[in-house]
């Protein structure tokens, strides 16, 4: 269909890296839609960047420092990167999906 992706079964271990690990995040963390709900700030989209600048900076501090994108209200016992600079795009990801489902929530919420 038009305006659809979809994605063959060979191409689809980062997509289903990224929903198991959104899913985790829900089953685990208790991050609900719920929960998502009251970060409506961008930080779910921070936190993503956050991963994403460890990564980019081969998993340490550079230019620009993953503190600078961390949401400052959030405690730092959430920040956990790893050693593996794919885990870390897996958890940008979902944090990244997190947000599309909360805004796609507000925006029916709206009756938009």
């Amino acid at each position: 269909m038009k305006g659809e992706w979809h994605v063959g079964r060979a191409q689809s271990a980062g997509i289903e890296l990224i929903a198991n690990e959104r899913q985790r995040q829900i089953d685990k963390e208790g991050f609900t839609d719920k929960h998502d709900k009251q970060h409506d700030g961008r930080e779910l989209v921070m936190a993503a960047v956050a991963y994403a600048v460890w990564y980019l900076n081969g998993n340490g501090d550079g230019f620009p420092t993953w503190r600078t994108y961390f949401p400052f209200l959030w405690s730092f016992e959430w920040w956990k990167p790893s050693e593996d600079p794919i885990r870390n795009l897996v958890k940008a990801g979902a944090l990244i999906a997190a947000e599309i489902d909360r805004l796609q929530k507000e925006k029916e919420g709206k009756g938009e």
